[in-house]
């Protein structure tokens, strides 16, 4: 008898202490330069913030503020960890390795998440969430001003890779750098595409008539081909180089388009800004490699220029990129 009761004790914690890990909070951190600071979810398997297989889960910014302007923040309205997009922050998305190749039931990857398995579908899904087969070992340090993330996978059939991250918030300056460096520790070529999301909520405006996006060049909307432009007539304006909205998301719209074109096969024409006119916060984004191409999205709390670039490495080859997010105020 007094064995069943130890029996039935232990179980009951067992219980309780899963049932505490469900609730646990997911680890997070904040750094400053003393002019902005921003809170980060860092990666972890059984209680991160984000465990989705969408996108990089290093780099989650929550929250970023500048001279009491906020320009990252929740926009969506359900959240669960293993949702493909209940995520924030300027998060980044490669377009899957060895996806076509695998088995029913085989492993393909994702940068920044591991190997993942491959159901029976007729094409990969980014909406859909694929079991971790291996997540790699992630390893995260943190300083007062910023974030070191690396990502190590280790032979997923033939795939692997040493993946690095470093979020900082620039001494004496009102910027963010993202530093990237992949190597090829694998026996297969790496052949990917990367973007940002971008998903910017600047000082909670919804999306309409006060949100701006601005390129330093010429831009336009080409949508012949395979190209996709939705909404953009009854919502977007694209003149004067930029991108606004002659109204307020009404609830459930959106406006898509993969046929923006106008810049350059140059690093100098990765750049564009944004900016609530209503407030003033702005940013303007850098990067330092040629664009592949831009994606534009926006739904009613967000509004996102998602830049690709394109990544080739061979077995043993590195590659480095970086992002510089500047944040100003205008005036009014």
């Amino acid at each position: 008898m007094r064995r069943s009761y130890a029996l039935t004790g232990l179980l009951s914690v067992l219980i309780i202490a899963a049932g505490f890990n469900r609730l646990a909070k997911p680890p997070q951190t904040e750094i400053s330069n003393g002019i902005v600071t921003a809170k980060l979810y860092l990666p972890d398997h059984e209680n991160g913030y984000y465990r989705a297989s969408r996108f990089d889960w290093s780099g989650v910014i929550s929250s970023l503020e500048y001279k009491g302007h906020n320009y990252f923040g929740q926009w969506f309205d359900k959240y669960d960890p293993m949702i493909n997009d209940a995520i924030m922050g300027p998060v980044e998305d490669f377009t899957p390795l060895g996806y076509d190749e695998a088995a029913d039931g085989g492993v393909f990857v994702k940068i920044g998440i591991g190997a993942l398995k491959k159901i029976k579908e007729e094409k990969y899904r980014f909406s859909h969430t694929y079991d971790l087969v291996n997540g790699g070992e992630w390893k995260v340090k943190t300083h007062k001003n910023r974030v070191e993330f690396k990502h190590e996978l280790i032979d997923a059939d033939g795939y692997a890779y040493q993946y690095t991250k470093v979020v900082e918030l620039v001494k004496g300056k009102p910027n963010l750098e993202i530093r990237h460096k992949l190597k090829n520790t694998g026996k297969k070529a790496i052949k990917t595409s990367v973007y940002n999301h971008n998903f910017f909520v600047i000082d909670q405006e919804l999306t309409g008539p006060n949100i701006k996006t601005t390129f330093p060049y010429d831009i336009y909307l080409d949508n012949s081909g395979d190209k996709k432009v939705v909404n953009f007539d009854s919502l977007g304006v694209v003149s004067d180089r930029s991108i606004s909205f002659s109204r307020y998301f009404k609830k459930g719209e959106n406006v898509y388009t993969n046929a923006l074109m106008g810049f350059r096969d140059l690093p100098e024409d990765y750049q564009f800004s944004v900016m609530n006119t209503k407030t003033g916060a702005g940013v303007k984004i850098k990067g330092d490699k040629a664009l592949e191409k831009i994606v534009y999205w926006a739904n009613t709390r967000t509004y996102c220029a998602e830049p690709y670039i394109r990544l080739e490495l061979e077995p043993g080859e590195s590659i480095q990129w970086k992002f510089d997010y500047s944040f100003f105020i205008a005036d009014n």
